[in-house]
């Protein structure tokens, strides 16, 4: 049985940083993508970033590009997203998710397994 469990999440100030992780059980990095997506109230889920790995592979969307960055830990089975520079537009509940194969990918519908969420608040 493929698990994630998100945590790391928490309030901070704006200019602050969180760092989130995202712990995999099931399910080898090697052979798999890992996605962090992001979910505020009212508004469609979005990625966030992406990683594949096996070869290192990432990709981020331009509202964080520069100021966030994956990686994935193998000794632990987990990926991690620190999170600089933060501000209120990045409040949301972020969530992990991971795919068999890999090839990252910044398409959710791709994503076979998410975790259960971890909340960010960033207040001004």
């Amino acid at each position: 049985e493929v698990q994630l469990v998100e945590s790391g999440g928490g309030l901070v100030q704006a200019g602050g940083s969180l760092r989130l992780s995202c712990k995999v059980s099931g399910l080898s990095l090697d052979d798999s993508a890992i996605g962090w997506f992001r979910q505020a109230p009212g508004k469609q889920r979005e990625a966030v970033s992406c990683i594949a790995p096996n070869d290192g592979t990432t990709y981020y969307a331009d509202s964080v590009r520069g100021r966030f960055t994956i990686s994935a830990d193998d000794a632990n089975n987990a990926v991690w997203l620190q999170m600089n520079s933060l501000n209120p537009h990045d409040t949301a509940t972020y969530y992990c998710a991971a795919k068999g194969g890999p090839i990252a990918t910044m398409n959710d519908l791709m994503y076979d397994y998410w975790g259960q969420g971890t909340q960010v608040t960033v207040f001004s």
